[in-house]
């Protein structure tokens, strides 16, 4: 082979290869190849996913749509030095440059999206709480909060093609490694509270791997070693954006998308984004199970229903909450806890069971012929404000004794009626 021949080829292959990239990075010229980037929407902020949400219990019950808010619903266009200025702004610890790939998932939020945005600004309310202290035990930075977005666009019961589930978007292995328990009856990925404390571990330890916050965003969404292996090919560079051309196609808009997200919960009014208003649910507390039950019986005792037992419950993957294999946790609002507790062991009846002892008439036995232990039947007057507990506080019984005995279902007692209590 001629020198000639050879210089063309030594010529083509310099050209065309990664390292030609990274010298062009060098001088200034990386632009050019980011500009060009194909913009790819994290699969959770896909629009099916975002839809979704406005079916969902927790926003039919809790958002709505302002429409009291004055805006022209115009999306205003800025110079790059002003979207560069706002994100320098930010109080952040994670570095938010401002580049092309940022600017078209700004767009695509402020734009296409922006009714979504809405919808995720009010959902914000509910879930950013929980981020932030499972972030802060774990001394991670707060915006890390918005991460969920583009993970599963604030949806606990979000399912991605992979298979990763909730709002932080676990696969089983990484779950289970960060003590998310997955069986047949529970799934704690979509549990919101243990799900957040076990990404925020998982980030810190990203982050204690490759000391580069980006680069631990981008390791959550590929893994580390996919990270590793960019890093490897990029001559050793620990720099996102250095790495950028070797990374996965999802994750080269992960951490742009992320940056954007950033941009865009923090700066909506400057894009005319209305966010949807918010009515938080009443107080919620939880009470450990550890016999099994179903929603069912639950929602029959404690004025409750099945739908607001899901949503507030949805780490249990049916109606069964296994409370006989391992102690469960129960979530609800505060007076049904009371109803619960109220209820004793006949909550944890199976239904057929309790149906049979409900639709059976109380029958009192001729005189003459008590069974061993039975006694003469007592009444009591329900007065002004009693309930079903009071009544059995006073007569020394139980709220499920006073239901079997006459047929209540639910806890409504009237004022005036006499029931049995004995």
């Amino acid at each position: 082979m001629n020198n000639k021949i050879l210089s063309i080829l030594l010529f083509y292959l310099f050209a065309f290869s990664p390292l030609h990239l990274l010298m062009a990075q060098e001088e200034n010229d990386y632009e050019n190849y980011i500009e060009d980037a194909t913009l790819e929407l994290p699969e959770g902020m896909q629009l099916q996913e975002i839809d979704s949400l406005l079916a969902d219990w927790q926003t039919r019950n809790f958002l709505s749509f302002d429409e009291a808010c004055e805006t022209t619903g115009e999306n205003p266009e800025f110079d790059a030095q002003t979207y560069a200025h706002r994100l320098s702004r930010l109080p952040n610890v994670i570095e938010m440059p401002y580049n092309n790939v940022v600017q078209k998932y700004i767009d695509l939020y402020s734009g296409r999206l922006r009714n979504s945005v809405a919808v995720l600004l009010g959902r914000g309310n509910f879930y950013n709480p929980i981020f932030e202290e499972a972030l802060e035990s774990y001394q991670v930075p707060l915006e890390l909060k918005y991460l969920p977005i583009i993970e599963s666009a604030l949806n606990p019961t979000a399912v991605s093609r992979a298979g990763a589930v909730g709002l932080w978007q676990f696969m089983i292995t990484t779950g289970k490694q960060y003590g998310l328990e997955v069986t047949s009856l529970i799934d704690e990925r979509r549990d919101p509270i243990k799900a957040s404390y076990a990404a925020a571990r998982y980030l810190r330890d990203l982050y204690d791997i490759f000391g580069d916050w980006s680069l631990a965003i981008a390791g959550y969404n590929c893994g580390p070693n996919n990270i590793t292996k960019a890093i490897k090919r990029a001559g050793g560079a620990k720099d996102y954006w250095t790495i950028y051309p070797y990374l996965p196609s999802e994750t080269r808009g992960y951490v742009p998308a992320f940056i954007a997200a950033n941009y865009i919960m923090n700066y909506y009014c400057d894009h005319n984004i209305c966010p949807v208003n918010t009515t938080l649910p009443q107080g919620t507390d939880t009470i450990q199970v550890n016999k099994n039950v179903r929603m069912e019986r639950i929602a029959e005792l404690c004025s409750i229903s099945q739908e607001e037992l899901k949503a507030l419950n949805p780490q249990y993957r049916t109606t069964l909450i296994p409370g006989d294999n391992q102690p469960c946790t129960l979530r609800m609002p505060t007076s049904a806890i009371n109803a619960f507790i109220e209820a004793g062991d006949s909550i944890y009846v199976p239904p057929t069971e309790v149906a049979a002892q409900i639709d059976v008439p109380v029958v009192e036995q001729p005189r003459g012929k008590k069974s061993k232990g039975s006694g003469k039947a007592k009444y009591a007057t329900v007065r002004n404000g009693d309930t079903l507990g009071a009544i059995a506080r006073r007569n020394g019984t139980t709220v499920a004794h006073l239901r079997r005995l006459n047929g209540i279902r639910g806890n409504t007692v009237y004022a005036g009626r006499k029931i049995r209590v004995k």
